[in-house]
Formats: structure tokens, sequence, C-alpha cells
């Protein structure tokens, strides 16, 4: 069944730049929303950012496109009072407005949240800061390492006696994107009942804190310090990288009755005294991993990996990115074509999500600068006439 997009009457204007604001908006846009980006003169700073897609003298921004599709683009110089003046104007017919600004830059431009709320009372709007807007440290900027470093990811991240790590992509932007998109939905809905827009606000810090998890909650209500676990999981055992003879692999032995599967396929006793309770596994977790490995030291991963898939221990590969997109598993409906203006056909990175009544996602491409301001300012007329 194919059927208007769930969010095809709601109509965004972001302007937020880089990556959590832009990914929160892309989420919107795949579920039909009407998004438009209004970009600075120059453009979002993330369309200068490496890599470059470069075919036939275009090029373009692999770090822009990624949280850019189904949008359209406009460019206003909001310092400019015209510029300033077509923003209200479009803000006046929308639903959502999305930013990502330091505190207090909008009210310095005479476009702060609660003026153009007053304009439209029924507009969402949705702020995504560093580290919140109330606080000592409320008027930081926030970029994604440092939060991930300030908001305690980077201790938790790391091989033991090693120096912590970042998480290998923008996890702290994603996440703040994810929350941001999930705020925005839930006003809508509530305006739904009240008829009234409200502002919705999250950080990439609170983002981070709040996927701490049990690590939060064992520290704050235990006492607990998490420790660096490198590949380990910290409260289960066995599960983590184990080394085959050609490969490592990922084994996750996350029950009882997952153990007692997972043993006799190694050569372990599952009833063994010091190993028989996942409290014992954890307390001896150096121990048990060294004797896993030697016991699969002779065996090759696809020969552990089919034995342990044979009786549903969960198991799996450490892949490249090259090695991903290659697997039929993701190029079946996780990858999807997107026909670019300058650079042609491009494969990217389709919605994770998928609704059983709209079968065809949405296939714009991330729009080059400025393309759509004709189209979008259609209808306007500056306050008090003139042009």
């Amino acid at each position: 069944m194919s059927a208007s997009r769930p969010l095809a009457d709601i109509r965004v204007v972001d302007l937020s730049r880089a990556l959590a604001g832009p990914y929160a908006t892309m989420m919107m846009a795949d579920a039909g929303a009407d998004v438009v980006k209004v970009e600075p003169p120059g453009g979002d700073d993330s369309r200068s950012w490496l890599p470059y897609v470069e075919r036939d003298g275009h090029r373009e921004s692999a770090y822009y496109m990624s949280a850019n599709r189904n949008k359209r683009s406009v460019v206003l110089d909001l310092k400019s009072p015209q510029d300033a003046d077509r923003l209200r104007w479009l803000v006046s017919r929308a639903d959502v407005l999305v930013e990502n600004y330091r505190p207090g830059v909008l009210d310095r431009l005479g476009l702060g949240l609660a003026h153009l709320r007053e304009l439209n009372p029924e507009l969402v709007t949705l702020s995504i800061t560093g580290f919140g807007t109330d606080g000592p440290d409320g008027k930081r900027p926030g970029f994604d390492q440092i939060v991930q470093a300030e908001g305690g990811l980077m201790s938790l991240t790391g091989t033991p006696g090693g120096s912590p790590q970042r998480v290998g992509l923008p996890i702290a932007d994603l996440l703040a994107g994810l929350f941001g998109a999930f705020g925005v939905m839930t006003a809508l809905r509530a305006r739904t009942r009240t008829g009234r827009g409200q502002h919705v606000e999250t950080s990439l810090l609170a983002a981070v804190v709040g996927v701490h998890v049990f690590h939060g909650v064992g520290w704050l209500a235990a006492g607990v310090e998490p420790v660096l676990t490198g590949n380990r999981h910290p409260s289960i055992a066995p599960y983590g990288v184990f080394a085959c003879s050609d490969a490592d692999i990922v084994i996750a032995v996350g029950s009882e009755a997952l153990w007692r599967k997972f043993a006799p396929i190694v050569g372990l006793d599952p009833v063994r005294p010091d190993i028989a309770t996942n409290t014992d596994r954890v307390g001896r977790a150096d121990e048990l991993q060294k004797e896993i490995d030697e016991l699969l030291a002779e065996r090759s991963a696809d020969d552990v990996l089919a034995a342990l898939d044979a009786v549903g221990v969960p198991a799996g590969r450490i892949r490249t990115i090259p090695e991903v997109y290659d697997w039929e598993q993701v190029r079946r409906s996780m990858i999807t074509t997107l026909p670019h203006p300058t650079l042609g056909d491009l494969d990217v990175p389709a919605s994770p999500l998928h609704l059983s009544d709209y079968d065809e996602p949405r296939r714009d491409a991330p729009p080059l600068l400025g393309a759509d301001q004709d189209e979008v300012f259609a209808g306007y007329a500056p306050a008090g006439g003139g042009q």
C-alpha cells in the first residue's frame, strides 16, 4: 500500500548546521515533511568538509550529503533586515523550526524563538545546543568530541590500561538529532490536542548522559564506577571479541541458556564451578577470554560461526566499511540511489525506518546551495511593501 507520507502536511524551517540538527530534520524529511534548509551565504559549513564526491568537474561534500537528503535549500543572511523578514514570513507558514545556534544568538538578531512563536502560536521549535541553555556551562559551544570527552563517553571507550578513545563517528551529534526529532514528534502530537506549539530542547551533553544507561544508574544508585573494558562487555561474559585461526569474531553469550549451548561448542563444561554462572564468568573474565581464545586458535572463523549459528548463539564477523556495503543483507534494503543534479546517481545509506504502508522511500538528493530560492519564496511580499 502506498499513501500520503505521515508528515506530508508538515513544513519545517531548518536553521541548523553541521550534523545534529540536520540529522533530525532529515528524519522528518524522510517521513515526508517539507524541510526548507535555510543556509547562510556560502552555505552550511559542512559543505566544505571532507570527503568529497567528485564527478565530471563537479564536487560536493559527502559529509553534507549524509544529513540533507529530501530537503530544499534557500540562502538568507539573517543579519540583513530584508532576509530576516523573509525568515519571519517562512516561519509564519511553518509547523516546526529547528536551530542549533549558541544560546542568545537568535535573540541578538531579533529572531528569538519566543518572538517567532508569537508570530505563529502553533509553531513547534527545537533547539539543540552543546551543553544546554542553563547552568554554568550553558553558553559554551559544543562539538562532538568535546562532549564525548566531558560527557564521560570517552572514559567508557578504550582498552584496559590504554587511553580513553572517541567513538569512531560523531555519536553525540547523532544522538542529539535522534532525541530532537522524537521531541518534535511529541510536541506535534500534543498540538493536536492543545492547538498550540511549544519549545523542545535537547543538547549533545544531555543526549550522551541520557544513554549512559546501566553505567549511570550503576554509579548514581550503587556507587560503581565504570572502567575501560575494551571489546569486552562489562556485565556479561563471554561477550566480546575472540580470536580464531584466521580472523577475530564477536560472540555474545547473553543468557544462561545461551551459555549452555555455547560452552560445549568451544570445549568448555558449562557447569564447571568457576564458570557456571554469569557472575562467576564476569569475575574471571580475563582468564575466560584467554581460555576461549586458546580453544579457538586452531579453528577457522567460518567453522566457529557456522557451529554457533546452528545452535542459535549470536556471533558475527568484524567487517570493514567496504565489506558492510558489499554485504547482501545491507544491499537488499539499506542503500538507496538518489539522482543528484550535478553528480548523477548516488548510492547512499537509506533511512533505517520502514513503514508498512509506505513502500517507496523519498529519493530527493541533497540540494545544491540555494536551489529552491524562487520556489520557496513565491508569494512572498516584503513587510511594508517594496522590494
